[in-house]
């Protein structure tokens, strides 16, 4: 069986560099070649390693921009072993067979990502042989292993103690396949800054997108269908460190997305519960346990079984409130608890077992900044937008008819915010910064407000409503003020805004206009 017999190795990123090297020179003989600070290191080391310009007896130049790119590197590793016209080549122009390439690529991603890097810095991190090795070892692997990342070592050595110094054709494709994803990935960065460059704005002529699986689900929105969650960047619900229960699924997912993104709209204390992607329950408060409490009053039946947001660390005696023994919750997610909260809702209540406990820190606004765009799929296509980030421009936001009150504008900004989260069309009752109703999802915004009111009853007299658009017609605005809703906010904007504002006026009720639209498909 053929073995690993030469190795090229030249890394950015060196951890556990040594100890593979040295395995492979010491335990198996390979004859290193290596270039620069990836060559200094092995030697420093007391590690044998030829240089790739010894090696190729060609200088590197042009400020190290030009080093692997040469006939004795590139043929070494494109060679085909069983073709006898490739071995006459190689005999004939002295090159040797290079049988694993170690490479992981310059780190472009961080670079760009300071601030204060220059365009000259960012070209010059763009890495042209690493991409040019990797992607010919790639195309080779049936004699060739490529190594992109350190996490890979362990396995590489593994797998030539197994194979008698040699690796298997199946795990060389399997390197194969991750080689291209490096490489592609890799082009996906650099093509996005470049049309960030060329100043072809947030939506470049071309989309480059790379998402990294993190699981495999059980199945999608229904048993049938197949899913599996992939995440872009560090932060958000897809990045969350899950401390228990049951495995998530699709539709937790979304709920607890739904949840985390309103619980972060508010400065106070705050817990959101999200039943079918709508908030059913909002609550505001000095501490999270009357948070807690204002929430789940929002809507006791919708609660049961619902995905629970807070934006507070998770304490004691909110704990004990979740997990009283007439409740169930399919999930929670938290930016922290402590440990004697965890012991409480992972084993006080029956379901506690199984309730999927999440942690995941609010982004900062560096972070928030780089979100990614909002994808939605389409037969043939994608729908691409950027993220609804704007609540409300202070300088729309403007009364219509009388001035509500200190208490009643907490109350319609908190509606307000709540509105952005709720599927459109969308009507929302709040109360002393708690939900008291919701209509989400109809077809008509009049049907919308009858179901606010009615899961309301009584609570919705004195509250104030929120409608994520215009009111078309006066008529849902009408049913709302005759359960007695006392004050109103809405985008504005309709043709007919002066019956709707008349009516207001009329019936001696506030109306704030915020001037933006927060539908939610």
């Amino acid at each position: 069986m053929p073995r690993v017999s030469r190795a090229l190795i030249s890394v950015t990123d060196k951890s556990g560099l040594e100890d593979f090297a040295r395995t492979l020179v010491e335990k198996y003989r390979v004859e290193i070649l290596s270039t620069g600070g990836t060559a200094r290191l092995l030697r420093e080391k007391g590690i044998p390693v030829t240089e790739v310009a010894e090696f190729t007896g060609a200088p590197e130049i042009l400020d190290g921009r030009v080093k692997t790119l040469h006939p004795k590197i590139h043929g070494g590793i494109l060679a085909r072993r069983d073709l006898p016209e490739h071995e006459r080549q190689m005999r004939e122009h002295g090159i040797r067979p290079i049988d694993l390439v170690v490479v992981n690529l310059y780190r472009f991603e961080e670079t760009v990502a300071s601030p204060d890097v220059t365009f000259e810095q960012a070209i010059e991190n763009i890495d042209i042989g690493g991409p040019a090795m990797v992607r010919a070892a790639a195309k080779n692997h049936a004699f060739v292993g490529v190594v992109t990342a350190p996490a890979q070592y362990a396995r590489v050595l593994s797998e030539m103690e197994r194979n008698g110094g040699d690796l298997s054709a199946t795990f060389r494709r399997e390197l194969a396949l991750s080689a291209y994803r490096a490489t592609a990935r890799y082009d996906a960065a650099i093509s996005a800054w470049l049309a960030r460059q060329a100043g072809e704005g947030d939506f470049p002529v071309a989309l480059p997108i790379w998402l990294d699986r993190a699981l495999e689900l059980r199945y999608g929105e229904n048993p049938h269908q197949e899913a599996a969650l992939y995440k872009q960047g560090a932060t958000g619900i897809a990045n969350a460190e899950v401390l228990g229960g049951k495995e998530l699924s699709y539709n937790n997912l979304l709920d607890l997305d739904a949840a985390w993104g309103c619980a972060w709209e508010f400065e106070r204390p705050t817990v959101v519960i999200v039943k079918h992607n709508n908030p059913c329950g909002v609550g505001s408060a000095e501490t999270l346990a009357e948070a807690w409490e204002k929430a789940l009053a929002g809507d006791r039946v919708s609660a049961f079984g619902g995905v629970v947001a807070m934006n507070r660390p998770l304490d004691v005696e909110t704990a004990e409130r979740l997990a009283r023994p007439d409740q169930f919750l399919e999930a929670l997610v938290v930016p922290a608890l402590v440990d004697e909260a965890r012991k409480v809702v992972t084993t006080k209540p029956k379901w506690g077992k199984n309730l999927r406990l999440l942690r995941v820190g609010r982004p900062s606004p560096a972070e928030a900044s780089r979100r990614p765009f909002a994808l939605r799929s389409i037969s043939g296509g994608i729908l691409v937008q950027t993220e609804d980030a704007s609540l409300y421009d202070p300088a729309k936001l403007t009364v219509a008819t009388t001035q509500p009150s200190d208490a009643q504008m907490r109350d319609l900004l908190f509606a307000w915010k709540v509105a952005k989260h709720v599927k459109s069309n969308a009507i929302v009752l709040a109360k002393d910064e708690a939900v008291v109703g919701v209509g989400a999802g109809q077809m008509s915004r009049l049907d919308s407000s009858l179901i606010a009111v009615r899961k309301a009853g009584d609570r919705a007299r004195g509250s104030v409503l929120a409608s994520d658009a215009f009111f078309p017609f006066p008529d849902a605005l009408e049913a709302a003020l005759d359960a007695g809703v006392a004050a109103a906010i809405q985008p504005g904007g309709s043709m007919r805004d002066d019956e709707v504002i008349d009516l207001a006026r009329r019936r001696g009720v506030p109306l704030v206009l915020t001037g933006v639209r927060h539908f939610r498909h």
